[in-house]
């Protein structure tokens, strides 16, 4: 009887060490699996944080260069003002220089009307004092008559009033003609000194309108590097993320598999306690494998929603920049409003992704993938791993993330790459 209990106890532990090896490299083998998953998450990490601040540098650097480009407007337009003030100036010295001109001939003419008055003068003298020592007193006491005196000294007078008036005229016209000389002069300096300020002006500003032409170069490059880095970590989170469904379906069927070595090793515990027992009827598990089929897709929104952006080129809404490259279709809808599976699948991302904010990616089979983004905090209504059905609700509308407003950004991959939603959707 003993013997018989110590061969039962000594078979129970051969059954069990056999039961139990395969077990524990099983569980190496989950082990390995969470190992993988593990340092993709940290990649996935580090590649979604690359791609935040690319996107982040992209938003920066758009700003600046959308500053300089209207600081670069506004100096070109005072260039603009200050070769039209030039112009203005070059003409006030092209009049100033003919009024120089003109005056030096003013006062040549005046000189020469000068030097005729003082013919005239002589001449006079001449008339009046044949031989050049009479006086005016001479003439006067020469008189024949008391009326003769009168009519003398009535010439006299006139003659020498008419003399101080050429002698004034004289002088003014010379003076007239002088003042006049000094004046244009000094406009001449004053705006050919102006003209130089606005050369100097003019010059510093066409310095600083080429500054801001390299720094805008530069902005463009950066603008456009940061763009390539986006897209290859985008690629590459893309590459991670179907890595990552692959591993997950793994560890779910290792999960399977040993549970069910797990229930087998229970029963012939159960088996060999009975001894010689009858045994029960062991589990089984079958896994749904949900293929795309080539149909179309059902539009992930029931409620009336509105469509702001199609796929393609379109203006920025955060930037405004012209010709931004958008990946999918925008709905906007209400926050909370319900969005749906567009087509049966295994969920392979839940959760927030760079600039989509809270994501749901649907894997639907031969390389077709569905992307909802920019879903409301806590609307994310499924799981990674998670199998859906076409109509199933999966999340809820919001603006999370790159986002402006609430709507829907759903998008369809094949193969990894962006393709128009439209012709997939019924």
């Amino acid at each position: 009887m003993l013997k018989k209990k110590w061969v039962l106890l000594v078979l129970s532990a051969i059954l069990l060490t056999g039961i139990l090896a395969p077990s524990t490299g099983q569980a190496s083998e989950l082990g390995k699996i969470n190992d993988q998953l593990k340092d993709l998450k940290e990649q996935m990490r580090a590649a979604e944080k690359k791609q935040q601040q690319a996107e982040s540098t992209i938003q920066e650097t758009t700003v600046k260069k959308v500053n300089t480009e209207k600081d670069l407007a506004q100096i070109t337009e005072q260039i603009d003002i200050k070769v039209n003030e030039m112009a203005k100036v070059s003409s006030d010295i092209d009049q100033a220089e003919f009024d120089l001109e003109e005056n030096g001939r003013q006062l040549e003419a005046a000189n020469k009307r000068i030097a005729e008055r003082e013919k005239l003068l002589d001449a006079r003298v001449q008339l009046m004092y044949t031989d050049g020592s009479v006086s005016y007193l001479d003439v006067l006491l020469s008189a024949t008559s008391f009326s003769d005196f009168l009519d003398r000294l009535d010439s006299i007078e006139q003659i020498a009033n008419r003399d101080k008036e050429l002698v004034a005229e004289h002088k003014r016209d010379k003076e007239l003609v002088l003042e006049k000389k000094k004046q244009i002069e000094a406009d001449l300096v004053r705006v050919r000194t102006l003209y130089v300020k606005l050369e100097d002006t003019k010059q510093e500003l066409m310095i600083q309108e080429k500054e801001k032409e390299v720094m805008i170069a530069s902005f463009d490059k950066q603008i456009e590097e940061s763009h390539s880095l986006s897209d290859e970590q985008e690629a590459l989170l893309v590459d991670l993320v179907s890595k990552r469904a692959s591993l997950e379906q793994q560890k779910v069927a290792e999960e399977e598999r040993q549970r069910q070595l797990e229930e087998e090793r229970r029963q012939r515990e159960r088996e060999n306690q009975k001894s010689q027992g009858g045994g029960g009827g062991g589990s089984s598990s079958s896994n749904t494998v949900y293929g795309y089929s080539g149909g179309q897709l059902s539009v992930p929104l029931k409620s009336s929603y509105t469509i702001t952006s199609l796929y393609g080129t379109r203006r920025d809404p955060i930037t405004g920049q012209q010709g931004a490259y958008h990946s999918g279709i925008d709905m906007a809808a209400p926050a909370g409003t319900s969005i749906y599976a567009a087509e049966s699948g295994v969920v392979v991302l839940a959760e927030w992704w760079s600039g989509y904010g809270n994501c749901v990616i649907i894997d639907h089979g031969q390389g077709l993938w569905t992307l909802y983004g920019h879903i409301r905090s806590g609307g994310i209504k499924v799981e990674k791993g998670q199998k859906v059905k076409v109509g199933d609700k999966i999340a809820e509308v919001g603006s999370t993330g790159r986002s402006t407003g609430n709507h829907l950004h759903f998008e369809v991959r094949l193969n990894g790459e962006r393709t128009d939603p439209e012709p997939y959707l019924q």
